[in-house]
């Protein structure tokens, strides 16, 4: 891996150090992921909370070595993104259930409960030395009919999973300026609120007077 395989935030708290590692890169080097990383990563995602044990994510995974299968699924993908994610060592796709198993009710935190496991799929995904960059850039259609999709579940999300690479590997100029550009986030203040709306919390408020 390069230097550019690791992107350290600049944080104005303490973090762990997983957390200060992890971003999203758009070059990747174009090796398989060992399969017992991998199933550590999904290992991870498995004890995510979620709403009364719901678990209602999938995962439907593509490997590198498995040529036709990769393929298949970077066809899924929007065309930004193919050039890139078609590099990764592994290829998934998400979905959620949209009822609860026990009752059949909707469960309208699926998603966020699919974002907890995938947040435990990075971060363990980090601490193996790989890299996670989820996406959007999804056809949903095309994901349903190619992997017949009950109707009980609904599409969500991609994910590039594998060993993060030196930029110049990404043909795309503006992508791999993506990955050399610092990386930022707006401050707490602009998000953690107390008393109303909109107004800063005293805890981060204190943030504009350091």
């Amino acid at each position: 891996m390069s230097e550019h395989a690791v992107k350290h935030a600049e944080t104005g708290h303490p973090i762990h150090e997983l957390l200060a590692k992890r971003w999203s890169p758009y070059a990747f080097d174009p090796v398989p992921v060992e399969p017992e990383k991998l199933r550590s990563c999904l290992e991870a995602a498995r004890w995510a909370a979620s709403s009364f044990n719901e678990q209602p994510w999938s995962f439907i995974i593509a490997a590198r070595n498995d040529e036709a299968e990769f393929g298949r699924m970077v066809g899924c993908l929007m065309e930004a993104n193919q050039g890139w994610a078609s590099k990764a060592g592994v290829l998934m796709l998400t979905a959620i259930r949209k009822h609860f198993s026990r009752n059949d009710k909707p469960n309208r935190v699926a998603e966020h409960d699919l974002g907890l496991a995938i947040g435990n799929l990075t971060l363990q995904a980090v601490d193996l030395g790989l890299a996670v960059h989820q996406m959007a850039g999804v056809n949903l259609s095309d994901v349903r009919q190619t992997y017949a999709i009950a109707d009980t579940h609904e599409p969500m999300t991609a994910i590039a999973l594998g060993y993060a690479a030196d930029p110049s590997r990404v043909e795309d100029e503006n992508l791999a300026q993506r990955d050399l550009a610092p990386r930022a986030r707006k401050p707490l203040s602009d998000f953690v609120f107390a008393g109303r709306w909109g107004q800063a919390a005293p805890v981060v408020k204190l943030e504009s007077q350091l």
